[in-house]
């Protein structure tokens, strides 16, 4: 990047370790995300990237490391303070409040999640304007259990939004989405990302992540294996032997 190109810092993870037993999900982890960029994250069943999100998010405790957040230590911050700071994600499988409308779901995040409110904000205002990002603001009434899976995805997607996130997470969304549903979802994540908002996006469906990040990191048993340009991650050998094999190449 030129000089006038660089970016400061959002998020850096220093030597992540975490294990369950025998089991490592982090193995002297270290990522950097700037602030603005869009990063993806992929690997095998396995490889530790979701423990990671939970690392981050507080939800998992670590053995040993470091996570800042704009130069601040905040590895022994709680998870919901961590959320305060402006940390938001979203879940592989959505459960949003069957109960309640698509529009209370929302309100609910707005209201008790997330950073402060911007000055003059307030959480009515908040939730439309991130169902108005995820196009459910026609389907605002609507009761959330009666969703199909394309919607409950954007939902999702929706209450953290109205956390008012700096840094977003997210957990395969894309997962059991038809293609033109991926298609549909990714330009969303796109609008997000041409709006300035700082993504770590882990996806075993590798052309969205391909359309949309910066930077790809591969993964496997809580190693890192291969950070770069997207596409030449996806070329490096060690990458396709464990995880993509021929899928890289289509």
């Amino acid at each position: 990047m030129g000089e006038g190109d660089r970016r400061e810092t959002l998020l850096e993870l220093d030597g992540l370790r975490r294990s369950f037993g025998n089991v490592v999900v982090a193995d002297d982890l270290s990522l950097s995300l700037a602030a603005g960029e869009t990063l993806g994250v992929v690997g095998p069943n396995g490889a530790g990237k979701t423990s990671v999100l939970n690392l981050i998010t507080g939800n998992l405790p670590l053995d040993r490391g470091r996570i800042l957040l704009d130069g601040a230590d905040i590895s022994r911050v709680a998870s919901h303070d961590r959320a305060r700071l402006g940390i938001a994600r979203t879940f592989q499988i959505p459960l949003p409040f069957a109960g309640l409308t698509v529009f209370e779901n929302v309100l609910l995040a707005a209201t008790y999640a997330g950073a402060r409110r911007p000055e003059g904000g307030d959480s009515t205002s908040i939730s439309s304007d991130a169902l108005e990002r995820t196009q459910l603001l026609p389907r605002a009434n609507v009761m959330a259990e009666s969703l199909p899976l394309l919607d409950r995805k954007r939902l999702e997607l929706a209450r953290a939004l109205a956390a008012r996130p700096r840094l977003l997470l997210l957990d395969e969304i894309a997962g059991g989405l038809s293609e033109p549903e991926v298609d549909a979802l990714t330009d969303t994540i796109r609008g997000l990302k041409a709006d300035g908002l700082t993504i770590l996006w882990i996806e075993h469906i590798v052309e969205a992540l391909l359309s949309v990040v910066d930077r790809l990191i591969a993964m496997d048993v809580g190693r890192k294996l291969a950070e770069g340009a997207p596409r030449e991650v996806l070329a490096r050998t060690e990458v396709q032997a464990v995880y993509l094999g021929q899928e890289a190449m289509a």
